[in-house]
């Protein structure tokens, strides 16, 4: 993605800056409530907010107060959990963001230490779940590299006029190991390897359930095709392909309508101008 120059030299001035100060304040294992103090800062001075109008520490959540929020047009774009900079983010800690963002309403939650810096989406379904989106590291980004761009970005105020959250998200579903995974391990794919295989060694004689066997075995790693992530891809490929199926059936039946119909009315034509012939 190709960002403005103005929002490139933002970057390029300002995360050198917060890359020191994130460094020093670890150095000094500097608590919760200063390191708070930095990513306000680093909301406004990289990601573009206005600290005092956007950015917010008095969003209540059952009784509590989330760290920090972003509020913009009246709507909370961002839950954000802070840590203090020397802390290592767990598994609790995003639990507990995301309870927070479940209990507001808010799907986009971010969860970091100034350092590591976690983006996730609530899917609001039953039961409720979270997916990471993206994470990086503030102190080794690198705000020339498109990808590092692409990334810091996300959390951008102007990033969210362009929905580029949402982009990346929908990019993000498909382009994952679960996804190249399942496709990978689906019937057109598997006949596909067939065929090519075929060519490659003359009267070779290979079925599908050999070629799926050895994929799954030999050539994916378990985790990519075991749990519950890569089962609830695998059968959204399968209704993919189900849907395509009956979308084809559906279109080959129209055109033997319409074939079947041709001749009909070329012989109504024909009657008809057999008629006009003879008066």
């Amino acid at each position: 993605m190709a960002l403005p120059a103005k929002i490139i030299e933002r970057f390029n001035k300002r995360i050198r800056i917060f890359q020191d100060a994130l460094q020093r304040a670890k150095d000094a294992d500097r608590n919760e409530s200063d390191t708070v103090a930095i990513i306000t800062d680093i909301l406004a001075d990289v990601f573009g907010y206005d600290k005092y109008m956007e950015v917010t520490s008095e969003l209540a959540i059952r009784g509590t107060y989330c760290d920090l929020a972003i509020k913009m047009d009246g709507k909370f774009q961002y839950l954000i959990e802070c840590k203090s900079v020397g802390t290592e983010l767990k598994e609790n800690h995003l639990k507990q963001a995301a309870d927070y963002g479940a209990n507001s309403g808010i799907p986009w939650i971010v969860l970091t230490n100034g350092i590591e810096w976690q983006i996730h989406k609530i899917r609001f379904e039953q039961p409720i779940s979270h997916e990471l989106v993206c994470n990086f590291n503030l102190l080794q980004i690198n705000p020339r590299k498109e990808e590092d761009q692409d990334k810091l970005f996300l959390l951008c105020k102007e990033g969210l006029s362009k929905d580029s959250r949402e982009d990346y998200y929908e990019k993000m579903q498909c382009l994952n190991r679960f996804v190249i995974g399942g496709f990978i391990l689906s019937e057109p794919v598997i006949n596909v390897i067939r065929k090519e295989l075929r060519k490659f060694a003359e009267g070779l004689k290979v079925d599908n359930e050999e070629i799926e066997k050895i994929i799954r075995q030999e050539v994916l790693k378990r985790e990519i095709l075991e749990g519950e992530d890569a089962s609830k891809t695998q059968a959204k490929i399968r209704r993919f392909y189900k849907k395509q199926f009956k979308e084809k059936e559906a279109c080959a039946c129209v055109k033997s309508n319409i074939s079947e119909n041709v001749p009909q009315q070329e012989n109504i034509s024909s009657e008809n101008q057999q008629k006009e012939s003879a008066q």
